[in-house]
């Protein structure tokens, strides 16, 4: 009985299990500010070498990319906010924290111009994660928020200049990959068709038997548009459709052109999007919620929780960017291996939740 019949059965699962395990470990070890300051460090500089060297692969013929940013990319923001934020702790307990913040800014740059240079869609994710941050840190730190209608002008500016420069270098190298203006054009040409397959054969839990790729045998439900990663399970040795090699391009009807939303209402039905929506909310006002009783606690002299409550922010702050990336605007940013990312983020929010004290 505990084997998953279908895809939506092995996302539960699995999610299940990653909630249960995070929780449980949150309750077993100690997490000090320093321990969460060094691993998010470790976290944040390891996603610049890896978007670092995926990017420059795309100027190397003899060599293929990799697209790490849509399954690591909330993790990046995860990484970084989690370290400003324990700079910013360090800061208020009176401990010097001027040279790793300067260490945040650098890997801030570095992750967004190879990040960018992969996927036009990352940047988006990675100038809303420092907005969120930043004002999540403000609230927390009781400071000014660095957010000014200048700095968002200056924002937006040096977001059209760099599609610029990309659409620049894209007919430079005659690399079509690095081409906003392509990105827009496909838009244009398959988000229409795809969005009508998905609003016509929609229903309350999944879709018109026989609308999708598979024709006659098309279960009406978890069909694979919504799907954890295939070498998950095909681990698991399960017989579930999964669309391979040139078959990929009918998935991107939905997972490439399509909002989240739009993806998950297809595969799942209206009954599991509304479910879904009702669950990032919960995860959301959980975490400003316990994220309010950490301030409070340290406002009162207690440094105990100063690791978890920066672990929060960052979580709390990842978990949103990839939310609204994901369900509105871009689906691969939370399907496939995005998905275990965005499961992890979720269960690192409500972890929070259940703090289990020992009694010696």
């Amino acid at each position: 009985m505990l084997i998953a019949q279908n895809h939506l059965q092995l996302i539960l699962e699995v999610a299940i299990m990653i909630h249960v395990g995070v929780l449980l470990l949150f309750n077993i070890i100690t997490i000090p500010l320093s321990m969460v300051l060094f691993l998010s460090l470790l976290l944040t500089a390891l996603l610049a070498l890896v978007f670092g060297l995926d990017a420059t692969f795309l100027f190397l013929p003899f060599l293929s990319h990799h697209e790490f940013t849509h399954p690591f990319g909330p993790l990046a923001v995860f990484g970084w906010v989690t370290l400003a934020a324990s700079a910013s702790l360090l800061s208020e307990v009176d401990i010097k924290s001027s040279s790793i913040k300067a260490l945040s800014y650098i890997l801030f740059f570095v992750i967004a111009v190879a990040g960018g240079l992969m996927h036009r869609s990352f940047l988006l994710l990675w100038f809303l994660g420092w907005i969120i941050g930043t004002v999540i840190m403000s609230k927390s730190f009781k400071r000014t928020s660095q957010i000014t209608p200048k700095r968002v002008i200056g924002l937006l500016i040096v977001a059209l200049g760099s599609f610029g420069v990309l659409e620049l270098f894209s007919r430079i190298f005659n690399k079509a990959v690095l081409s906003p203006l392509l990105r827009i054009s496909r838009l244009e040409d398959n988000a229409m068709p795809s969005l009508g397959m998905v609003v016509h054969n929609t229903t309350f839990w999944g879709h018109v038997q026989g609308s999708c790729y598979w024709g006659a045998n098309c279960l009406g439900g978890s069909d694979g548009y919504i799907s954890l990663p295939m070498n998950l399970i095909n681990l698991f040795t399960l017989p579930l459709p999964l669309f391979f090699g040139v078959l990929v391009t009918k998935k991107d009807v939905i997972d490439y052109m399509l909002p989240g939303i739009f993806g998950i209402a297809f595969d799942f039905g209206y009954g599991s999007l509304i479910l879904f929506l009702g669950w990032c909310l919960l995860v959301m006002f959980t975490g400003f919620y316990i994220l309010r009783k950490y301030r409070s606690t340290r406002k009162n002299g207690s440094r105990r929780y100063l690791g978890r409550e920066a672990l929060l922010i960052g979580a709390l702050t990842a978990f949103i960017c990839q939310t609204i990336i994901g369900l509105f605007l871009f689906n691969r940013t939370i399907n496939g291996s995005a998905m275990l990312t965005y499961m992890m983020l979720s269960a690192l929010v409500m972890a929070h939740v259940v703090n289990v004290k020992t009694r010696v």
